[in-house]
C-alpha cells in the first residue's frame, strides 16, 4: 500500500498544475458572459464558471503544495494522463449541469467528449443554448486537439521529465521533432496550432459568417472535435439562406485536413518544404485514402441515383449539381477520416447509401495521422499492417531462411512496434465488441447501429448511426461505457487500462 500510495501522490502533484491551467480557462467564457449580458437571467450562468474555476484552482494549489515532488517512471507518466483527462472532464461538467440544468453524468460526457475531441453530443437545442456554455464546449475541444498534457507542460514543467508525458500522450512512432529540445517542440507546435486557429477563423469571418460561430467553429475544426453551436451542424447555413455557405464548407474542409495531417508536415512546408506533403509513406497513405474513399462513394451516388440522367452536360445546373456532390462528398470523408464530426448532411440520410455508410465505418477507425489531432488507429499503423500483410504474403514465396523485414520510410520497424500495432487493432476489436453489445442489449437500437455508437467513441470521431435526440435518453451504463471508450481512443488504450492495474499502481 506504501508504494500505492506513493504512486498516487507522484500522480497527483503532477496534476496539480494542471487544474491550475484548467481554472484560467474556465475564467475565459465569464467574458461571453458579461459581454451578451446573460447574467441578467439569473445567477446561474456566472456561478457555471466561477465556482467549477475556483474549485479548480483550490485543487491546484492543493495538491502541488502539499504534495511532494518525485522522478516520473513511464506507467506513471501514462497514468497521470489517464486521470488527468478524468479530473479535466470531471470539472469541465460543472458548467453543464450549473448553467444548462444537465444531469452529472450528462455534463460528465459532454466533457469528456470535448476535451477528447470526440464530439458526441448529449445535447439537443444548441440554437438557444447561452453563448457562454457554447464557447465552453469549443474551448474544450481547442484544449484537448494537441492535449491536456502539452499544454500542462507548456505551462507548467521546466526541465526534469516531462518528456515522458509528451511521450505518453503524443501518439507517436518514431515520429521526429520538429525541432531539438522539448521545449521548442511544444513552442512551435502550438505556434502553428494558434495560427491556423486564427486562419480559419478570419477567414470564416470574412465569408460572412457571425464573429462568435467563427471562432467557436476554428476551435472545433482544427481541433477535429466537431462541436458546433448549432443543432443541425454545419448545415444550419444552408438552411438559413447564408449567401457563402458554400464557402464556408471548403475553408472548413481545409481546417480539417489540417487538423487530420502531421503538424510535423505542417511545420517543413511552412519551412519551404513542400515535397514534404508526399516524402513519407503515411502522408502517401493519407492523400490516397481521402481520393479513394471520395471516388467510391461518388460513384455509388452516380450509380445509386443517377442525378445527371436529365441534366444535359452543357447545362449550367450540371456542373451545379456536380460541383455539390463532390462538396458534399469531400467533406464528409474528411469530416470523418479526420475525426471531425460536422455536416452539411446528416450521415443516415439517403444522400449516402448504404455502401458509403460502411466506408464511414471503416474510416472511423483509420482516423488521422500520428502526430495529428485526429483520432483512430492512425494511417501511419495502417500502413505498417498492410506491410505487415505483404510481408507475410511474401514469405510464402520464398525460402524460410530469407530476410524479409517490414520497412517504413527506409526505416526498419522494430518487432516490438509491429506487436504493440497488433496488439493495439486487437483490444479495439475487443472494445468496439463489448460496447456494441452493451448498447444493443440495454437500448432499442438494432447491432449495427449500436456498433457504431462504439466506433463513434473509440474512434473520437462523432457521428453514428443513433440518431442525437437519442443519445441523453441512452442507459447511463452506455454512456459510462462511451466515455470509458472516448477516453481509451484518445489516450490509445493502454493508459486506460492501466488505470486498473494494481501492479501500475504499484509502480
Amino acid at each position: 500500500m506504501r508504494r500505492v500510495a506513493r504512486t498516487l501522490e507522484v500522480v497527483l502533484y503532477s496534476c496539480g498544475p494542471l487544474f491550475i491551467a484548467l481554472a484560467c480557462a474556465m475564467t475565459i467564457p465569464l467574458v461571453l458572459v458579461l459581454l451578451y449580458g446573460e447574467f441578467h437571467q439569473g445567477p446561474e450562468t456566472l456561478e457555471a464558471f466561477l465556482l467549477p474555476a475556483a474549485l479548480s484552482l483550490f485543487l491546484g494549489i492543493f495538491l502541488h503544495r502539499v504534495l511532494r515532488a518525485r522522478p516520473l517512471n513511464r506507467l506513471q507518466s501514462a497514468l497521470i494522463c489517464s486521470v488527468g483527462w478524468l479530473g479535466f472532464s470531471a470539472i469541465g461538467a460543472l458548467p453543464f449541469m450549473i448553467g444548462i440544468d444537465s444531469t452529472y453524468l450528462d455534463g460528465f460526457f459532454e466533457a469528456m467528449s470535448g476535451f477528447t475531441t470526440t464530439g458526441i453530443t448529449m445535447f439537443t437545442g444548441l440554437d438557444q443554448m447561452p453563448k457562454s456554455v457554447l464557447f465552453w464546449r469549443a474551448l474544450t475541444q481547442w484544449i484537448g486537439g494537441l492535449g491536456i498534457l502539452t499544454m500542462f507542460m507548456l505551462v507548467a514543467f521546466r526541465g526534469g521529465s516531462p518528456h515522458k508525458l509528451f511521450g505518453a500522450e503524443g501518439h507517436k512512432i518514431n515520429v521526429d521533432r520538429p525541432v531539438p529540445g522539448l521545449a521548442n517542440t511544444i513552442r512551435v507546435l502550438f505556434s502553428i496550432y494558434a495560427g491556423f486557429t486564427c486562419f480559419i477563423a478570419l477567414a470564416l469571418f470574412a465569408l460572412g459568417m457571425p464573429l462568435f460561430e467563427s471562432i467557436c467553429h476554428s476551435f472545433t475544426t482544427l481541433s477535429t472535435g466537431g462541436f458546433s453551436p448549432h443543432d443541425a451542424s454545419i448545415e444550419y447555413y444552408r438552411l438559413s439562406g447564408y449567401p457563402n455557405y458554400v464557402w464556408f464548407d471548403y475553408v472548413i474542409t481545409l481546417g480539417m485536413l489540417m487538423g487530420g495531417t502531421s503538424f510535423v508536415i505542417h511545420y517543413r512546408v511552412l519551412k519551404g518544404s513542400w515535397k514534404a506533403w508526399f516524402d513519407n509513406i503515411e502522408a502517401r497513405y493519407w492523400w490516397s485514402l481521402i481520393g479513394i474513399f471520395v471516388a467510391l462513394i461518388l460513384f455509388e451516388r452516380f450509380v445509386r441515383v443517377a442525378p445527371f440522367a436529365h441534366i444535359s452536360a452543357t447545362s449550367p445546373d450540371f456542373w451545379r449539381r456536380l460541383e455539390e456532390d463532390f462538396r458534399l462528398v469531400l467533406f464528409q470523408v474528411v469530416s470523418i477520416l479526420t475525426t471531425t464530426g460536422f455536416g452539411t448532411r446528416d450521415i443516415n440520410t439517403p444522400f449516402f447509401g448504404e455502401a458509403a455508410r460502411q466506408l464511414f465505418l471503416v474510416m472511423m477507425v483509420i482516423g488521422g495521422c500520428v502526430g495529428s489531432t485526429g483520432g483512430g488507429i492512425k494511417v501511419l499503423r495502417i500502413a505498417i499492417m498492410g506491410k505487415l500483410i505483404r510481408r507475410e504474403v511474401y514469405r510464402l514465396r520464398v525460402p524460410p531462411r530469407a530476410i524479409n523485414s517490414v520497412i517504413i520510410d527506409g526505416e526498419l520497424v522494430e518487432l516490438d512496434e509491429i506487436q504493440r500495432v497488433g496488439g493495439l487493432f486487437f483490444m479495439w476489436i475487443v472494445l468496439l465488441i463489448f460496447g456494441g453489445g452493451v448498447t444493443e442489449y440495454l437500448s432499442h437500437h438494432n447491432g449495427y447501429a449500436a456498433l457504431s455508437g462504439m466506433f463513434s467513441a473509440l474512434g473520437n470521431i462523432g457521428p453514428c448511426y443513433i440518431p442525437v435526440a437519442d443519445m441523453g435518453q441512452l442507459h447511463p451504463l452506455i454512456k459510462i461505457v462511451y466515455i470509458l471508450g472516448m477516453l481509451a481512443g484518445r489516450l490509445e488504450i493502454l493508459p486506460v487500462l492501466l488505470l486498473f492495474s494494481l501492479k501500475a499502481w504499484r509502480s
